[in-house]
């Protein structure tokens, strides 16, 4: 088993596996194919593969006639470029007409590093979910990634899969199966929950380590799909445990933690604290250093579930 990889190479990967099973499927790109990974299914499928060039609004008016004509399609581009220029068409030509189109979005959050606040997507999920009818995923390792990529092609209608630039730690065995809109549970736990997405799961896990050294038992949650949420496990946490650390790589605004307190608050209100980016924008610079910066390592989330037991 790799220890590390990234997402978007997970995609790359599955894209062209997926392409030998089904010849239906079409890729679409923004010029960022070596980036976003689709290259791998250009090398393999070239008449199949569609470089519209720099224009993500034109990519997704393709991508939704290509589906509505009877393709499964899959159209890939940054993650600021997707979610951000390219909303009003993704909104009005493929979720108002539940397009079978595969938004696969790559270089999310600050860990895009270096390029900084204008191209670290971190409202991508708030804008998405608010679609009607979108699925949204986001995979936390590169088994994730492929797994889900393969139960998104299998259902019709429009999915937005959140994607990232940087090579993370593989968390599960390649024979781990996932289901859209059913968490995992990594870790059982009574005193509190962590839900995390993405890249903070593994976070999470670190953090869960550092509580157990506290005499504390925390479950943790890899909600790897932030629409359709999985209510029941959100339920079951909010009844069963004292208290929920929500963790994201997104603005607190609109994503994960938004979406388990509209669970919560609904079924069985319990305290939250929302470990994630606090209403700022993105800068330039290290990976590592900008999750730091931002309050997005396992000490973080240690400190959110303190906070919770203090209260």
């Amino acid at each position: 088993m790799a220890e590390k990889m990234a997402t978007r190479q997970a995609y790359g990967n599955t894209l062209a596996a997926l392409g030998a099973e089904n010849e239906n499927i079409v890729v679409l790109d923004a010029d960022l194919s070596g980036s976003t990974m689709t290259k791998v299914f250009a090398k393999e499928f070239p008449e199949r593969f569609f470089n519209v060039g720099i224009a993500e609004q034109n990519l997704y008016g393709i991508a939704s006639g290509m589906a509505l004509s009877g393709k499964t399609v899959f159209a890939s581009t940054f993650a600021m470029f997707a979610a951000g220029r390219a909303f009003e068409i993704i909104r009005n030509s493929i979720g108002y007409t539940h397009a079978n189109v595969k938004i696969c979005a790559t270089h999310a959050g600050v860990t895009v590093g270096e390029d900084g606040g204008s191209h670290q997507a971190i409202e991508d999920m708030a804008l998405m979910r608010s679609i009607p009818g979108m699925t949204v995923l986001n995979p936390s390792d590169g088994v994730s990634a492929s797994k889900l990529i393969e139960e998104a092609a299998a259902i019709h209608g429009p999915v937005y899969v959140r994607l990232g630039r940087a090579a993370v730690p593989i968390l599960y065995e390649e024979d781990k199966e996932f289901e859209i809109g059913k968490a995992v549970t990594l870790r059982e736990g009574s005193d509190y929950t962590i839900i995390a997405t993405g890249i903070m799961v593994n976070e999470a896990l670190k953090a869960a380590d550092m509580l157990a050294g506290q005499g504390l038992s925390v479950r943790v949650l890899d909600m790897h799909t932030i629409k359709p949420i999985d209510e029941d496990a959100i339920i079951r946490a909010s009844k069963e445990t004292k208290g929920i650390v929500t963790a994201e790589e997104h603005t607190v605004l609109g994503g994960l933690g938004s979406a388990v307190a509209e669970v919560v608050v609904k079924h069985h209100p319990a305290p939250m604290e929302f470990v994630g980016i606090q209403d700022v924008f993105g800068q330039s610079g290290k990976p590592d250093e900008l999750l730091a910066a931002y309050g997005l390592k396992a000490e973080n989330i240690v400190q959110a579930v303190e906070k919770l037991k203090n209260r």
